[in-house]
């Protein structure tokens, strides 16, 4: 961000989140399903077309980075960085956390930081991280795990659709 000297420090905006106006309560279509589907009267692809188009919160915690000691003996943090989180499961796989909302997020770690992202935004970043999984509320109410092509479908932008015969199909670009 640049500005000229004579610009009001006011008129400078970095671009900001498509969320603004977000007051961290759960997507209502998401929520429902992830509880349906808990309940086992919703099937796995309905979860997917709700999460397909909510909003997640992805939680970024602060690393710390380099620790110095001053004279009294005692240690200080000197620099520390922000940064999503990846959970490596009990088979080594790692997977990035998302979250519902923030009461789910507060559940998991109340020092979280949450950051809004479309969720194909929060599926693109597990998967560019390296990550087999995208888990969505791991400390409840309902969690849910995306992972395999499905996971690949939905960081591409992919959304699953209801067939008229009631099965399920994916809608995406060919690209």
């Amino acid at each position: 961000m640049t500005a000229s000297p004579n610009e009001r420090p006011d008129a400078r905006r970095l671009q900001g989140s498509e969320y603004v106006d977000d007051d961290g309560t759960a997507d209502p279509a998401l929520a429902t399903a992830l509880a349906a589907h808990a309940g086992g009267t919703a099937p796995y692809p309905a979860v997917l077309a709700a999460l397909a188009s909510a909003r997640l919160l992805v939680p970024v915690v602060a690393v710390l980075g380099e620790v110095e000691v001053g004279d009294d003996g005692l240690a200080r943090d000197k620099s520390s960085d922000m940064a999503a989180v990846l959970l490596t499961g009990a088979d080594g796989r790692m997977a990035l956390l998302a979250f519902t909302d923030l009461a789910a997020l507060t559940r998991w770690d109340p020092q979280a930081r949450p950051v809004p992202v479309a969720a194909h935004l929060a599926a693109a970043t597990a998967v560019q991280e390296g990550a087999a999984a995208l888990v969505v509320d791991v400390a409840g109410p309902h969690p849910f795990v995306l992972d395999g092509d499905d996971l690949t479908r939905i960081a591409s932008g992919w959304q699953p659709v209801q067939l008229d015969d009631g099965g399920w199909g994916w809608l995406g670009s060919a690209d």
